[in-house]
């Protein structure tokens, strides 16, 4: 199953705080897919024109903060 949720930032009032979080990411989330484990969460998460990827249960504290806020956020 796949799901996806996405949120603009631009004209947003917390948008400095969005756009640091997803530069963190992507500073420390390597360009290719995880193995992951079974049954487990895997992400796509895209800024601009940079696509990284990240798992369960490997997030670091940032990934899962973005992805926590993108889940409840996101449309």
């Amino acid at each position: 199953m796949s799901r996806h949720h996405e949120v603009d930032t631009e004209g947003r009032e917390d948008a400095t705080e969005w756009e640091s979080l997803a530069q963190e990411v992507l500073a420390a989330t390597p360009d290719a897919p995880p193995s992951g484990v079974p049954d487990g969460f895997r992400y796509r998460i895209t800024v601009g024109d940079r696509t990284v990827y990240c798992a369960d249960p490997d997030l670091t504290g940032a990934q899962r903060t973005l992805v926590s806020r993108i889940l409840k956020e996101g449309a």
